[in-house]
């Protein structure tokens, strides 16, 4: 029998070797990049309450939240008397201390602001749209399982009141650049009183939670 010359003959090489590690190594990047424990602080997992437990949620999406959109009565020409929505910096408590009271550093060089000491009524509406959750879950925005509350209520200053201290912790923890705002704004703490909570997190429309049961309930924790 003919015997073909070594050259003609053919073994797996330490080339192909290193490609074979190469994908592996590729491979196994992609899925680690992919898992949750990858992703960054800013876009932590949590655990948003049972939607059984309609205060928790309502609780738990105010304290996640550092900005909610506020409807007033304007004021304002052409406007005046109709609904006008604008976004304000909010903050329930520093991030391991919710109180479920919506605070707010404001002034009355604000167009909204101006609104309010004419009718103090307003509506605070927040969204975990405004989170990473919606997203990496794959919800819209508009999806009722984009958990989101809208608080009936008014505005109310808190300026030389004990809940002034706590006011300004809360939202200079989380709004730290609130701090170097220009004095000369007279900027004052205000807290929303809410009236009335309104929720949707799941099929089958709105529900609602006095303010007794909003505050007695407690948000959940954040899980990593």
């Amino acid at each position: 029998m003919w015997d073909p010359p070594p050259a003609v003959l053919h073994t797996p090489g330490p080339t192909m070797d290193a490609r074979l590690r190469a994908a592996c190594a590729l491979l196994l990047g992609v899925l680690w990049a992919s898992s949750p424990s990858s992703e960054s602080s800013s876009s932590s997992w949590f655990r948003i309450p049972p939607h059984d437990q309609v205060a928790r949620v309502a609780r738990f999406v105010v304290h996640q939240c550092d900005w909610a959109s506020m409807a007033t009565i304007s004021t304002h020409k052409p406007v005046a008397g109709q609904p006008f929505s604008n976004a304000f910096s909010v903050s329930d408590g520093p991030p391991d201390s919710s109180s479920g009271v919506p605070y707010m550093y404001l002034t009355r060089m604000e167009v909204s602001v101006q609104d309010l000491e004419v009718n103090p009524a307003a509506s605070l509406s927040m969204s975990l749209a405004q989170t990473d959750y919606c997203k990496q879950q794959g919800f819209d925005p508009q999806s009722p399982l984009c958990a989101h509350v809208i608080l009936s209520g008014s505005v109310v200053q808190v300026n030389g009141t004990e809940e002034a201290q706590f006011a300004k912790k809360s939202l200079f923890t989380r709004h730290p650049e609130m701090v170097d705002w220009p004095s000369d704004h007279n900027w004052f703490f205000a807290k929303f009183n809410i009236t009335q909570v309104w929720v949707l997190d799941y099929f089958a429309g709105v529900k609602t939670v006095t303010p007794e049961e909003y505050f007695q309930a407690s948000p959940s924790r954040k899980h990593h």
